[in-house]
């Protein structure tokens, strides 16, 4: 009997220990807010066929995307979305593209027409504990209608949300990125 109870508190700590150590590796908050299937369902809701296309940035466009971007590099393969009804292409997507908040990821997918402009941008994932007040229908709204020519940028013609300027400048440059993605894609003939 005396065996029993020695052993009893060691394996509740132990088990206690393994929580902690497993808890400490999550983020400290995170909210799904779109799957892959139910953003690309909401965007194409009115078309027949949605599939998607892999595109690879040739190198000279990923260093041109990089330099605009002022970023070291950008991902060279993507996939890129594509409706269509009846033979006649609807629109263009990416989805789940991912930038880094403060501390955590930020997913999300952009809409884009025919013309490559951006018609609807959608936060899929935020795992900070705060600003996803970026998820906000008035700051999404303000990528509407920007293009690859556009400057897209936060604190420009992008406005940042009070209490998540990181999450608003990531989320823009995000956008940005895709754009300029999209547009090579076009420009190139691949899509």
């Amino acid at each position: 009997m005396s065996t029993l109870f020695t052993h009893r508190p060691s394996r509740i700590l132990a088990a206690a220990v393994l929580l902690a150590a497993g808890a400490a590796a999550l983020p400290a908050y995170a909210a799904q807010y779109w799957t892959s299937g139910s953003v690309l369902g909401s965007f194409f809701a009115t078309s027949k066929h949605v599939g998607n296309k892999a595109f690879s940035l040739s190198d000279a466009d990923a260093t041109a995307i990089a330099a605009k971007l002022g970023a070291p590099s950008v991902a060279k393969d993507w996939h890129i979305y594509i409706a269509d009804t009846d033979g006649k292409r609807d629109g263009y997507a990416i989805v789940l593209d991912r930038e880094r908040g403060l501390h955590e990821d930020i997913d999300f997918a952009v809409q884009f027409d025919l013309g490559g402009a951006v018609q609807r941008v959608e936060i899929m994932e935020y795992r900070e504990a705060y600003g996803d007040e970026i998820r906000s229908p008035r700051f999404r709204k303000q990528f509407a209608g920007k293009t690859a020519k556009d400057a897209i940028t936060a604190g420009k013609d992008i406005d940042i949300v009070s209490g998540a300027s990181i999450s608003s400048r990531s989320i823009a440059l995000g956008v940005k990125r895709d754009a300029l993605v999209l547009d090579a894609a076009l420009k190139s003939g691949a899509l």
